[in-house]
C-alpha cells in the first residue's frame, strides 16, 4: 500500500530481467527510519520488493538516475527531484514458502515497489539448517547471517577470488573452519604452495618437506609414464615413435612387473603397465641404462651383446650411483668390443643429474615409501592424508622446487582422484565420504596458457568429473584471468573479493552463473574482507562481510614502516646463511 512506510514508488518499465522504478516524490525522507533502523533509498546493491497478491518479487538496485533510462531527451519533461531506479529481478516468494531464485510471475506497469527491511532479508536468507554453513554477515545488516548450501558449495565446486590484500586467505579460513567445525565426518586437503595456513589451523595435520614429525613424501613412481618421462628426461608423448622412448617405456614396465608383491596387496603382473603406480628404484633404472651404454662384450654383433657375453669386472653400486666397471675395449677393433646399445645415450645423463639434485629428494627418497621392500605402501599414504582423525590435511609445498610444482600438484590431484574413483562404493571413502580439495595460489600452476601442464589436466578432470565420485574442489586465486577456462566454467559458486584488474573482473562477470553484472561491478570498491557471492550454493547473490579469523594465516604484509625505522648495522657475516640456502635450495 502507498500509505506504508516502506513504499518506494511504482514501476514504469519492465524488461525480461530488469524493471525501472520511479521513486515517489511523496516520500518524506531519503533515509527513512523503520523499526529503529536507518534505510538509505537508492543504494546500489540494496534490495527492493514488489508485492503482487500472495507473491513477493525481489530485485537488486543496479543504477540510480534523475531521468528514465529509455526516455527521449528532446521530449523529456524534467521534474525537479525525480529519481529513477534500475532494478534486476532475482527471485520470488510465494505465500509462506521459502524464497526461490528465478521469476515465475513478472510485475507490470504501475505495480508498487517497497523497501526491503531486515525482516524481509530474514525471509530471503532463512535460518541455518543441517545442510548449510554460515559464510558471514550481510553487508546491509550486522544481524543477518548468510548461509551457503554445503552440498552445492563443495560438489558443484567453488572459487575464492580477490586482489592481493583483499582478504582471500581469511575467507578461505572462514569457509574451511565452518565446514570442519559443523561436520564431524568432513575431510579437506589444502594444497598450500607458500606454507601460509598451518598457523591458522593448529589442529590440522601438516605435511612438509624435511619436517621431522610429518614429512611430505610424494613417491616419484606415482607418476604415469608420460609424467615420468617428461620429468626424468624431458621426453613428451609425441616422442612415442622414437625407439629410445619405446625402449624406455618397456624398461620401466619390466621394473614394475618385478615388484608385484606389495604391502597393500599383490598385483597380477599381466595387468601391470608403465602407468601403474608400483614402486621401483630410479637408481636401478639409471644403473641399467648406464650398464648397457658403457658395457664391453666378447662379440661385436649387437644381437650377441647380452649379459652373458659382457666383460664385467665390478657391478658397481646403484644406490650410491656407482656405475658398473668393464674390461676396457681396445682401439684396434678386437675383443672386448664397445657396446652398440646406445639407445639411452640421451637419457642416462639426464636421469643421473635428477638423482643427484637434492631438491628432488622428497620424490626419489620418499622415506618409508621408497620401494617394494619399504615398510609402507600407498594405502598408508592415503590413510595419513585423508583417513586420519584430523579432518584437515595441509600439504605445505613451500619446499618444492618451482620446476616440479606443476607435476607435484598434478600427482597429488590424480592420486586423490584415483582413490575416490576406485573407492567410490567403499563405506569409508568415495561417494560415502566426500572430500574437498582446495588449491591456494591456483594461477601459479593452473595457467590457461600452459599446454603441457600436468596439474591443469588433473585438476580439470576433478572439476569435470569429480562430483560423481564425491570429490569437490575449491580454487583460490588473485588472477582469475590466468586460470584455465575449463576450470572456471565448472565453478558453481564464486566468492569474489575486491578485484581491481578489469580482465579479472570480466572473468567473474562472464563466469558467474547469475546474470547480475551490476553487483559484479561493485568488485573494485569492496572493502577488505567483503565479498560478492553468486552461484548455486547461495539463495540470492549477496554482498557479505567475512569475519576476521584468529589465529590468521601467515600471509600478512611485512611491517615496512616499523622495520625501516629500525637501524640495521653493517655486518660482514650477513648473507652467508642466505647464500648457502640459495646454493643448497633448502631452508
Amino acid at each position: 500500500m502507498k500509505t506504508e512506510i516502506t513504499y518506494l514508488g511504482h514501476i514504469i518499465r519492465v524488461d525480461s530481467g530488469t524493471i525501472e522504478v520511479e521513486v515517489s516524490n511523496d516520500i518524506p525522507s531519503a533515509a527513512p527510519i523503520i523499526n529503529g533502523r536507518l534505510y538509505k533509498i537508492g543504494q546500489i546493491g540494496t534490495f527492493i520488493k514488489i508485492p503482487i497478491g500472495n507473491i513477493t518479487i525481489y530485485g537488486i538496485v543496479s543504477s540510480v538516475s534523475n531521468t528514465p533510462s529509455k526516455s527521449d531527451e528532446i521530449n523529456l519533461k524534467y521534474t525537479f527531484g525525480s529519481r529513477f531506479l534500475t532494478v534486476q529481478l532475482v527471485g520470488e516468494k510465494i505465500g509462506e514458502d521459502d524464497f526461490e531464485k528465478g521469476i515465475g510471475t513478472y510485475p507490470t506497469i504501475n505495480d508498487e515497489v517497497h523497501l526491503v527491511i531486515e525482516k524481509d532479508l530474514f525471509d530471503i536468507y532463512g535460518k541455518k539448517d543441517s545442510g548449510s554453513i554460515e559464510i558471514g554477515k550481510h553487508s546491509s545488516s550486522e544481524n543477518l547471517s548468510v548461509y551457503a548450501d554445503l552440498h552445492k558449495l563443495v560438489l558443484r565446486h567453488c572459487a575464492i577470488l580477490g586482489s592481493t590484500g583483499s582478504g582471500k586467505s581469511n575467507t578461505t579460513v572462514s569457509i574451511l573452519k565452518a565446514i570442519l567445525g559443523d561436520y564431524q565426518g568432513s575431510r579437506v586437503i589444502l594444497v598450500d604452495p607458500h606454507g601460509e595456513y598451518p598457523s591458522a589451523f593448529p589442529n590440522a595435520r601438516v605435511f612438509k618437506i624435511n619436517d621431522a614429525a610429518n614429512p611430505l613424501f610424494i613417491p616419484f613412481w606415482l607418476m604415469n609414464f608420460d609424467e615420468l618421462a617428461y620429468f626424468l628426461v624431458g621426453a613428451k608423448p609425441t616422442d612415442d615413435q622414437k625407439p629410445d622412448y619405446r625402449l624406455f617405456r618397456e624398461l620401466v614396465t619390466n621394473f614394475k612387473k618385478d615388484n608385484c608383491t606389495l604391502k597393500a596387496g599383490n598385483v597380477n603382473p599381466n595387468f601391470v603397465t608403465a602407468d601403474s603406480p608400483i614402486p621401483f628404484s630410479a637408481r636401478k633404472l639409471w644403473h641399467e641404462m648406464n650398464w648397457w651404454l658403457n658395457g664391453t662384450f666378447s662379440s661385436s654383433n649387437k644381437d650377441d651383446q647380452t649379459k652373458a657375453t659382457a666383460q664385467e669386472i665390478n657391478n658397481g653400486d646403484c644406490e650410491n650411483l656407482v656405475p658398473a666397471q668393464f674390461t676396457p675395449y681396445p682401439t684396434n677393433n678386437t675383443a672386448p668390443y664397445k657396446s652398440k646399445h646406445q639407445e639411452f645415450y640421451s637419457y642416462e645423463k639426464k636421469i643421473l643429474s635428477r638423482l643427484k639434485d637434492s631438491r628432488y629428494d622428497f620424490l626419489f627418497n620418499p622415506g618409508d615409501y621408497k620401494d617394494a621392500n619399504s615398510p609402507k605402501d600407498l594405502h598408508n599414504l592415503l590413510n595419513e592424508w585423508i583417513g586420519s582423525n584430523s579432518k584437515l590435511a595441509i600439504l605445505d609445498l613451500s619446499g618444492v622446487p618451482f620446476e616440479v610444482l606443476d607435476i607435484t600438484v598434478g600427482l597429488i590431484t590424480r592420486f586423490i582422484y584415483d582413490s575416490m574413483f576406485w573407492g567410490r562404493h567403499e563405506a569409508y571413502t568415495g561417494k560415502n565420504r566426500p572430500l574437498l580439495l582446495a588449491y591456494e595460489e591456483a594461477h601459479s600452476y593452473l595457467n590457461k596458457g600452459d599446454n603441457t601442464s600436468y596439474s591443469k589436466d588433473a585438476v580439470e578432470k576433478v572439476f569435470k568429473e569429480g562430483r560423481k565420485f564425491g570429490l569437490g574442489a575449491l580454487v583460490i586465486s588473485q588472477r582469475p584471468s590466468e586460470i584455465s577456462e575449463t576450470i572456471l566454467a565448472q565453478v558453481g559458486t564464486f566468492m569474489a573479493l575486491r578485484l581491481t584488474n578489469s580482465g579479472d573482473q570480466s572473468i567473474v562477470k562472464n563466469s558467474a552463473p547469475d546474470n547480475l553484472n551490476s553487483l559484479i561491478d561493485l568488485l573494485p570498491s569492496l572493502r577488505t574482507g567483503e565479498a560478492i557471492i553468486v552461484g548455486e550454493a547461495i539463495k540470492i547473490p549477496s554482498r557479505v562481510r567475512i569475519k576476521l579469523n584468529v589465529p590468521r594465516p601467515t600471509s600478512d604484509d611485512p611491517k615496512l614502516v616499523e622495520k625501516w625505522l629500525e637501524s640495521h648495522p653493517e655486518n660482514e657475516e650477513n648473507y652467508k646463511v642466505v647464500v648457502t640456502r640459495i646454493r643448497q635450495q633448502k631452508i
